[in-house]
Protein backbone atom coordinates (compact mmCIF):
# COMPACT_ATOMS: atom_id res chain seq x y z
CA UNK A 1 0.00 0.00 0.00
CA UNK A 2 1.60 3.97 -1.17
CA UNK A 3 2.24 6.49 1.29
CA UNK A 4 -0.87 8.27 -1.05
CA UNK A 5 -3.37 5.46 0.89
CA UNK A 6 -1.93 6.65 3.83
CA UNK A 7 -3.59 9.72 3.94
CA UNK A 8 -6.95 8.16 4.59
CA UNK A 9 -5.77 6.74 7.63
CA UNK A 10 -6.46 8.90 11.39
CA UNK A 11 -5.59 7.26 14.81
CA UNK A 12 -7.13 4.30 16.43
CA UNK A 13 -9.27 3.41 19.09
CA UNK A 14 -10.98 0.29 20.21
CA UNK A 15 -14.21 -0.83 21.76
CA UNK A 16 -13.92 -2.76 24.68
CA UNK A 17 -15.20 -6.43 25.36
CA UNK A 18 -18.60 -6.61 27.17
CA UNK A 19 -18.56 -8.51 30.54
CA UNK A 20 -18.92 -11.95 30.53
CA UNK A 21 -22.17 -14.04 32.14
CA UNK A 22 -22.21 -15.90 34.66
CA UNK A 23 -23.69 -18.50 32.51
CA UNK A 24 -20.99 -18.31 29.86
CA UNK A 25 -18.49 -19.25 32.86
CA UNK A 26 -20.01 -22.28 34.00
CA UNK A 27 -20.06 -23.07 30.09
CA UNK A 28 -16.72 -22.49 29.93
CA UNK A 29 -15.40 -24.10 33.04
CA UNK A 30 -17.24 -27.15 32.69
CA UNK A 31 -14.66 -27.89 29.04
CA UNK A 32 -11.97 -29.71 28.65
CA UNK A 33 -9.82 -26.32 27.70
CA UNK A 34 -6.53 -28.42 27.58
CA UNK A 35 -8.13 -30.00 24.48
CA UNK A 36 -8.86 -27.09 22.62
CA UNK A 37 -6.57 -25.59 19.60
CA UNK A 38 -6.66 -22.13 19.61
CA UNK A 39 -5.30 -19.94 16.44
CA UNK A 40 -3.82 -16.35 17.21
CA UNK A 41 -2.71 -14.42 14.14
CA UNK A 42 -1.52 -11.03 14.13
CA UNK A 43 0.00 -8.68 11.06
CA UNK A 44 -1.50 -6.56 8.28
CA UNK A 45 -4.44 -6.64 6.06
CA UNK A 46 -4.15 -10.18 4.76
CA UNK A 47 -5.15 -11.67 8.16
CA UNK A 48 -7.31 -9.15 9.56
CA UNK A 49 -11.39 -10.11 9.67
CA UNK A 50 -12.03 -6.85 10.69
CA UNK A 51 -10.24 -5.42 13.45
CA UNK A 52 -9.97 -1.55 11.61
CA UNK A 53 -13.70 -1.96 12.18
CA UNK A 54 -13.23 -0.59 15.65
CA UNK A 55 -10.36 1.75 15.23
CA UNK A 56 -11.27 5.29 14.24
CA UNK A 57 -9.25 5.22 10.49
CA UNK A 58 -11.10 5.20 7.18
CA UNK A 59 -8.77 2.27 5.84
CA UNK A 60 -11.52 -0.27 5.98
CA UNK A 61 -13.37 -2.66 3.78
CA UNK A 62 -16.49 -3.35 5.98
CA UNK A 63 -18.48 -2.17 2.66
CA UNK A 64 -19.50 -3.38 -0.69
CA UNK A 65 -18.14 -4.53 -2.78
CA UNK A 66 -15.84 -6.13 -0.12
CA UNK A 67 -17.07 -9.69 0.95
CA UNK A 68 -19.05 -10.07 -2.40
CA UNK A 69 -18.36 -13.66 -2.12
CA UNK A 70 -18.23 -13.74 1.56
CA UNK A 71 -20.97 -15.33 3.71
CA UNK A 72 -24.40 -13.73 3.20
CA UNK A 73 -22.54 -11.26 1.08
CA UNK A 74 -21.34 -9.89 4.49
CA UNK A 75 -18.29 -7.06 3.74
CA UNK A 76 -17.04 -8.18 7.44
CA UNK A 77 -13.60 -6.02 7.19
CA UNK A 78 -11.55 -8.26 5.30
CA UNK A 79 -9.91 -6.93 2.27
CA UNK A 80 -10.99 -9.23 -0.32
CA UNK A 81 -14.31 -10.18 -1.85
CA UNK A 82 -13.90 -13.19 0.36
CA UNK A 83 -12.35 -15.48 3.05
CA UNK A 84 -8.82 -15.08 3.96
CA UNK A 85 -5.31 -17.52 4.42
CA UNK A 86 -6.01 -17.69 7.61
CA UNK A 87 -9.96 -18.68 7.51
CA UNK A 88 -8.94 -21.61 4.99
CA UNK A 89 -6.53 -22.59 7.68
CA UNK A 90 -8.48 -22.38 10.80
CA UNK A 91 -11.61 -24.77 8.91
CA UNK A 92 -8.90 -27.19 7.71
CA UNK A 93 -7.93 -27.55 11.18
CA UNK A 94 -11.37 -28.00 12.49
CA UNK A 95 -10.93 -25.24 14.88
CA UNK A 96 -13.70 -22.56 13.18
CA UNK A 97 -14.74 -21.59 10.12
CA UNK A 98 -13.73 -18.22 10.08
CA UNK A 99 -11.01 -16.32 12.57
CA UNK A 100 -13.09 -13.46 13.80
CA UNK A 101 -11.45 -10.11 14.76
CA UNK A 102 -10.47 -9.65 18.64
CA UNK A 103 -11.89 -6.33 18.42
CA UNK A 104 -15.55 -7.53 18.23
CA UNK A 105 -17.09 -6.88 21.47
CA UNK A 106 -20.15 -9.37 20.51
CA UNK A 107 -17.61 -12.76 21.05
CA UNK A 108 -18.21 -15.39 23.05
CA UNK A 109 -15.91 -17.13 25.60
CA UNK A 110 -16.21 -19.93 23.39
CA UNK A 111 -15.48 -17.98 20.39
CA UNK A 112 -12.36 -16.24 22.47
CA UNK A 113 -11.21 -19.73 23.27
CA UNK A 114 -10.20 -21.01 20.00
CA UNK A 115 -8.88 -18.00 18.51
CA UNK A 116 -9.15 -14.47 17.23
CA UNK A 117 -7.22 -12.07 15.08
CA UNK A 118 -5.48 -9.03 16.60
CA UNK A 119 -4.32 -8.47 13.04
CA UNK A 120 -4.62 -4.23 11.44
CA UNK A 121 -4.84 -3.68 7.90
CA UNK A 122 -2.32 -0.83 7.17
CA UNK A 123 0.35 -2.55 10.18
CA UNK A 124 3.99 -3.33 10.06
CA UNK A 125 6.86 -4.49 12.20
CA UNK A 126 8.40 -1.08 12.13
CA UNK A 127 6.07 0.98 14.71
CA UNK A 128 6.34 3.76 12.28
CA UNK A 129 4.63 1.92 9.66
CA UNK A 130 1.27 1.70 11.81
CA UNK A 131 1.67 5.31 12.87
CA UNK A 132 1.51 6.24 9.25
CA UNK A 133 -0.96 4.50 8.32
CA UNK A 134 -3.53 5.35 11.80
CA UNK A 135 -3.60 1.58 12.28
CA UNK A 136 -2.56 -0.84 14.90
CA UNK A 137 1.23 -1.19 15.87
CA UNK A 138 2.17 -4.71 16.15
CA UNK A 139 3.25 -3.97 20.04
CA UNK A 140 -0.03 -2.55 20.21
CA UNK A 141 -1.35 -6.60 19.00
CA UNK A 142 1.11 -8.06 21.81
CA UNK A 143 -0.85 -5.94 24.44
CA UNK A 144 -4.18 -6.56 22.80
CA UNK A 145 -3.26 -10.41 23.39
CA UNK A 146 -1.97 -9.85 26.86
CA UNK A 147 -5.48 -8.23 27.42
CA UNK A 148 -6.56 -11.27 25.76
CA UNK A 149 -4.97 -13.77 28.20
CA UNK A 150 -5.81 -11.80 31.60
CA UNK A 151 -9.95 -11.57 29.87
CA UNK A 152 -9.88 -15.87 29.32
CA UNK A 153 -7.97 -16.28 32.86
CA UNK A 154 -10.81 -14.48 34.74
CA UNK A 155 -13.01 -17.07 33.70
CA UNK A 156 -11.32 -20.24 33.39
CA UNK A 157 -8.39 -20.13 35.64
CA UNK A 158 -5.03 -19.81 35.34
CA UNK A 159 -3.82 -23.05 35.23
CA UNK A 160 -6.50 -23.75 32.14
CA UNK A 161 -5.43 -20.57 30.02
CA UNK A 162 -1.74 -21.62 30.51
CA UNK A 163 -2.44 -24.89 28.47
CA UNK A 164 -4.52 -23.22 26.31
CA UNK A 165 -1.99 -20.54 25.44
CA UNK A 166 0.62 -23.55 25.15
CA UNK A 167 -1.62 -25.37 22.31
CA UNK A 168 -2.43 -22.71 20.34
CA UNK A 169 -0.98 -21.81 17.23
CA UNK A 170 0.24 -18.36 16.73
CA UNK A 171 0.46 -17.01 13.01
CA UNK A 172 2.21 -13.59 12.51
CA UNK A 173 2.23 -11.60 8.36
CA UNK A 174 3.14 -8.64 8.01
CA UNK A 175 6.58 -6.56 6.30
CA UNK A 176 4.51 -5.61 2.91
CA UNK A 177 3.33 -2.19 4.79
CA UNK A 178 7.11 -1.19 5.62
CA UNK A 179 8.70 -1.58 2.63
CA UNK A 180 5.52 -0.53 -0.21
CA UNK A 181 3.99 2.19 2.51
CA UNK A 182 7.07 3.38 4.30
CA UNK A 183 10.42 3.04 2.56
CA UNK A 184 9.23 3.01 -0.87
CA UNK A 185 6.34 5.60 -0.17
CA UNK A 186 6.23 9.45 -1.10
CA UNK A 187 7.66 10.50 2.38
CA UNK A 188 10.13 7.83 2.23
CA UNK A 189 11.09 8.82 6.01
CA UNK A 190 13.34 5.41 6.34
CA UNK A 191 14.94 6.08 3.64
CA UNK A 192 16.77 9.05 4.61
CA UNK A 193 17.90 6.71 8.02
CA UNK A 194 18.62 3.17 6.19
CA UNK A 195 19.96 1.14 3.20
CA UNK A 196 17.38 -1.12 1.88
CA UNK A 197 19.88 -3.96 4.03
CA UNK A 198 20.05 -1.91 6.87
CA UNK A 199 16.26 -1.59 6.63
CA UNK A 200 15.41 -5.14 6.48
CA UNK A 201 18.17 -6.19 9.20
CA UNK A 202 15.62 -3.17 11.54
CA UNK A 203 12.64 -5.30 11.17
CA UNK A 204 14.02 -8.43 11.14
CA UNK A 205 15.11 -7.15 14.79
CA UNK A 206 11.54 -6.32 15.70
CA UNK A 207 10.22 -9.34 14.57
CA UNK A 208 12.94 -11.16 17.03
CA UNK A 209 11.34 -8.89 19.66
CA UNK A 210 8.23 -9.87 18.85
CA UNK A 211 8.44 -13.41 18.83
CA UNK A 212 10.45 -13.37 22.21
CA UNK A 213 7.30 -11.50 23.62
CA UNK A 214 5.21 -14.38 22.11
CA UNK A 215 7.39 -17.31 23.89
CA UNK A 216 7.89 -15.05 27.09
CA UNK A 217 4.11 -15.50 27.25
CA UNK A 218 3.66 -19.38 26.44
CA UNK A 219 3.59 -19.04 22.83
CA UNK A 220 5.35 -23.14 21.83
CA UNK A 221 4.32 -22.89 18.22
CA UNK A 222 4.95 -19.87 15.98
CA UNK A 223 4.44 -19.53 12.63
CA UNK A 224 6.14 -16.38 10.69
CA UNK A 225 4.74 -15.82 6.94
CA UNK A 226 7.18 -14.37 4.40
CA UNK A 227 6.06 -11.42 2.12
CA UNK A 228 4.99 -12.27 -1.17
CA UNK A 229 6.77 -10.39 -4.56
CA UNK A 230 5.34 -6.76 -3.62
CA UNK A 231 6.76 -5.61 -6.76
CA UNK A 232 4.00 -7.25 -8.62
CA UNK A 233 1.26 -5.57 -6.54
CA UNK A 234 -1.38 -3.91 -9.06
CA UNK A 235 -0.76 -0.79 -7.21
CA UNK A 236 3.14 -0.61 -6.59
CA UNK A 237 3.22 -1.35 -10.35
CA UNK A 238 1.22 1.77 -11.08
CA UNK A 239 3.09 4.01 -8.28
CA UNK A 240 6.34 2.74 -8.76
CA UNK A 241 6.43 1.57 -12.37
CA UNK A 242 8.39 3.92 -15.05
CA UNK A 243 5.69 3.29 -17.18
CA UNK A 244 2.78 5.08 -18.06
CA UNK A 245 -0.38 4.12 -15.94
CA UNK A 246 -2.56 3.48 -18.59
CA UNK A 247 0.54 1.09 -20.55
CA UNK A 248 -0.54 -1.98 -21.06
CA UNK A 249 2.60 -3.44 -20.69
CA UNK A 250 2.54 -3.42 -16.89
CA UNK A 251 5.00 -6.12 -15.43
CA UNK A 252 6.22 -6.72 -12.01
CA UNK A 253 8.85 -4.34 -10.74
CA UNK A 254 12.06 -6.78 -9.99
CA UNK A 255 13.98 -4.61 -7.94
CA UNK A 256 11.64 -4.33 -5.39
CA UNK A 257 10.75 -8.15 -5.04
CA UNK A 258 14.03 -8.99 -5.27
CA UNK A 259 14.00 -7.20 -1.95
CA UNK A 260 11.04 -9.09 -1.05
CA UNK A 261 12.88 -12.48 -1.58
CA UNK A 262 15.56 -11.00 0.29
CA UNK A 263 14.24 -9.95 2.84
CA UNK A 264 12.41 -13.24 3.18
CA UNK A 265 15.84 -15.11 3.16
CA UNK A 266 16.68 -12.73 6.31
CA UNK A 267 13.84 -13.98 8.53
CA UNK A 268 13.86 -17.71 7.76
CA UNK A 269 17.55 -17.50 8.88
CA UNK A 270 16.56 -15.28 11.72
CA UNK A 271 13.53 -18.08 12.92
CA UNK A 272 16.01 -20.59 12.35
CA UNK A 273 18.04 -19.08 15.33
CA UNK A 274 15.24 -18.89 17.14
CA UNK A 275 14.16 -21.99 17.34
CA UNK A 276 14.38 -23.22 21.01
CA UNK A 277 13.93 -27.06 22.90
CA UNK A 278 10.15 -25.76 24.02
CA UNK A 279 9.10 -23.58 21.37
CA UNK A 280 8.96 -24.40 17.11
CA UNK A 281 9.12 -21.70 14.82
CA UNK A 282 8.14 -22.12 10.86
CA UNK A 283 8.67 -20.03 8.06
CA UNK A 284 5.83 -20.21 5.53
CA UNK A 285 6.81 -18.96 2.06
CA UNK A 286 4.21 -17.88 -0.14
CA UNK A 287 5.87 -15.95 -2.19
CA UNK A 288 7.17 -18.28 -4.70
CA UNK A 289 2.69 -19.88 -5.45
CA UNK A 290 2.19 -16.16 -5.69
CA UNK A 291 5.24 -15.69 -8.01
CA UNK A 292 4.27 -18.74 -9.88
CA UNK A 293 0.38 -17.66 -10.31
CA UNK A 294 1.84 -14.10 -11.57
CA UNK A 295 4.13 -15.66 -14.16
CA UNK A 296 1.92 -18.85 -15.41
CA UNK A 297 -1.45 -17.23 -14.64
CA UNK A 298 -3.35 -19.74 -17.31
CA UNK A 299 -2.15 -22.31 -15.60
CA UNK A 300 -4.23 -21.68 -12.26
CA UNK A 301 -7.22 -20.32 -14.65
CA UNK A 302 -6.64 -16.66 -14.22
CA UNK A 303 -6.57 -14.17 -17.12
CA UNK A 304 -5.92 -10.47 -14.90
CA UNK A 305 -2.50 -10.32 -13.06
CA UNK A 306 -1.67 -6.80 -13.39
CA UNK A 307 -4.72 -5.01 -12.42
CA UNK A 308 -7.54 -5.67 -9.65
CA UNK A 309 -11.04 -6.80 -10.34
CA UNK A 310 -12.43 -3.33 -8.61
CA UNK A 311 -12.82 -0.07 -10.49
CA UNK A 312 -9.58 0.22 -12.72
CA UNK A 313 -7.81 -2.09 -10.69
CA UNK A 314 -4.83 0.04 -10.87
CA UNK A 315 -5.24 2.12 -7.48
CA UNK A 316 -8.42 1.16 -6.02
CA UNK A 317 -8.43 0.35 -2.39
CA UNK A 318 -10.12 0.61 0.58
CA UNK A 319 -12.70 3.26 0.22
CA UNK A 320 -11.45 3.78 -3.32
CA UNK A 321 -12.89 0.66 -3.75
CA UNK A 322 -16.72 0.90 -2.85
CA UNK A 323 -20.12 0.30 -4.06
CA UNK A 324 -20.01 2.59 -6.89
CA UNK A 325 -16.98 1.10 -8.39
CA UNK A 326 -17.32 -0.63 -11.63
CA UNK A 327 -16.50 -4.51 -10.85
CA UNK A 328 -14.93 -7.16 -13.41
CA UNK A 329 -17.35 -9.80 -14.61
CA UNK A 330 -15.81 -12.93 -13.62
CA UNK A 331 -14.01 -12.15 -10.20
CA UNK A 332 -12.09 -15.71 -10.28
CA UNK A 333 -10.48 -14.70 -13.67
CA UNK A 334 -8.45 -11.91 -11.11
CA UNK A 335 -5.45 -12.84 -9.42
CA UNK A 336 -6.26 -9.52 -7.27
CA UNK A 337 -9.70 -7.83 -6.27
CA UNK A 338 -8.30 -4.58 -5.34
CA UNK A 339 -4.80 -3.51 -6.06
CA UNK A 340 -3.63 -4.67 -3.15
CA UNK A 341 -5.12 -7.76 -1.95
CA UNK A 342 -5.52 -10.77 -3.41
CA UNK A 343 -8.87 -12.32 -4.35
CA UNK A 344 -10.26 -15.46 -2.35
CA UNK A 345 -9.40 -17.84 -5.03
CA UNK A 346 -5.91 -16.90 -5.15
CA UNK A 347 -5.57 -17.05 -0.83
CA UNK A 348 -7.31 -20.08 -1.57
CA UNK A 349 -4.49 -21.06 -3.64
CA UNK A 350 -1.93 -19.84 -1.29
CA UNK A 351 -3.26 -21.69 1.67
CA UNK A 352 -3.45 -25.04 -0.79
CA UNK A 353 0.14 -24.74 -1.07
CA UNK A 354 0.84 -24.57 2.51
CA UNK A 355 -1.02 -27.54 3.47
CA UNK A 356 2.18 -29.70 4.53
CA UNK A 357 3.13 -27.24 6.76
CA UNK A 358 -0.32 -27.03 8.60
CA UNK A 359 -0.03 -31.16 8.85
CA UNK A 360 3.16 -30.40 9.71
CA UNK A 361 2.18 -27.91 12.82
CA UNK A 362 -1.24 -30.06 13.77
CA UNK A 363 1.15 -32.95 14.12
CA UNK A 364 3.94 -31.48 16.15
CA UNK A 365 3.57 -32.39 20.35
Amino acid sequence: MSTNYCYIYSLLFFIPFTLVSAAEKQTSNSTSDADKLAIFVFGDSTVDPGNNNYIQTPFRSNFPPYGENFVNQIPTGRFSNGRLVTDFAASYAGVKENLPPYLDSRLSMDELMTGVSFASAGSGFDPLTAKLDGTISMPKQMENFKEYKTKVEAVIGTERTEALIEKAVYVISAGTNDFVVNYYGASGIRRYSYSIPGYSQFLVQQIQQFIQDLQDVGARKIVIVGVPPFGCLPGAITLYSHHNILDHNRECITEMSSVAQDFNHMVMQKAKEMQGIQSKIYHVDIYKTLMDIIRDPEKYGFTEVDSGCCGTGLIEVSYLCNAKSRLCSNVSEFVFFDSVHPTERTYFLLFKAIIPTIDLILQSD
